[in-house]
């Protein structure tokens, strides 16, 4: 008896424990974030997307303001429309000019507000996406950083804008969003190109594979299929031979 209570007890903490991490993992997870799928450094006409989730209970997500990386500026930044929205861009002039093949930028946008309407919002439980195109990422950078600041409609605001320490592995508990990088290389005809992952690169290869599997499917199909129908044929043949021997046992019987 005392072994069960105590594989009971036991049993209790560890789902309690357990539902405690998964909140835990909720929570911790749910941040402002930034996404670029497949972009590298120096790519061109690159989407950028910040992804805002409403963390608040009752209130809904009414401003959203980034502020873009002037050390590593990039070249020509047009915001996506958005229904509901208004978006005011702040421009900041640069130090050093940004040289490209149409001429020196001497500036960059710094800075965008995005503000709800009366009747729009991202309410608690959803999520907004909010997109940018940028015309040049900077050359030579693995990662930039996007600080961002969230305000609720209740007029509280949470600041996006922690980074981690140097050499840290603790992360912050409001993380500044940060868009990872890939490394471009060059070809010889002097474009950037994104080296293919080993993932696309086996699945490239795996094509051949599938059409011979599902060919050989197929033909086992048909094979099942055949075996099939000269089974059912026996099967009607053994039942037509059984009804005879009743009817010539029946004959005997009377």
């Amino acid at each position: 008896m005392q072994t069960r209570r105590r594989l009971g007890a036991l049993t209790v903490t560890l789902l309690s424990l357990a539902g405690a991490g998964t909140m835990w993992a909720t929570t911790a997870s749910a941040h402002v974030t930034v996404t670029a799928r497949g972009v590298t450094a120096g790519a061109s006409d690159a989407t950028i997307t910040f992804r805002v989730p409403d963390e608040s209970g009752k209130a809904s997500t009414v401003g959203l303001k980034v502020q873009l990386p002037t050390d590593k500026p990039i070249a020509g930044v047009l915001v996506a429309p958005m229904t509901g929205w208004s978006a005011t861009i702040k421009q900041t002039k640069l130090a050093t000019p940004v040289k490209t093949d149409d001429g020196d930028i001497t500036e960059v946008v710094s800075e965008i507000d995005w503000k709800a309407d009366a009747r729009s919002g991202i309410k608690p439980g959803f999520f907004g996406q909010f997109s940018i195109m940028a015309g040049k990422l900077p050359d030579g950078v693995s990662s930039l950083t996007f600080k961002a600041i969230q305000t609720y409609s209740d007029g509280s605001t949470v600041a996006w804008i922690e980074e981690a320490a140097p050499g840290s592995t603790t992360a912050p508990e409001h993380p500044a969003p940060t868009l990872e990088l890939a490394a471009a290389s060059a070809d010889p005809s002097g474009s950037s190109t994104v080296s293919a992952s080993p993932a696309a690169a086996s699945s490239s290869s795996a094509v051949p594979a599938v059409t011979a599997a599902a060919a050989t499917t197929a033909a086992a199909s048909k094979g099942a299929a055949n075996t099939g129908i000269a089974l059912g044929a026996v099967g009607v043949l053994l039942g037509a031979a059984a009804l005879v021997l009743m009817v010539a046992r029946g004959r005997r019987a009377s």
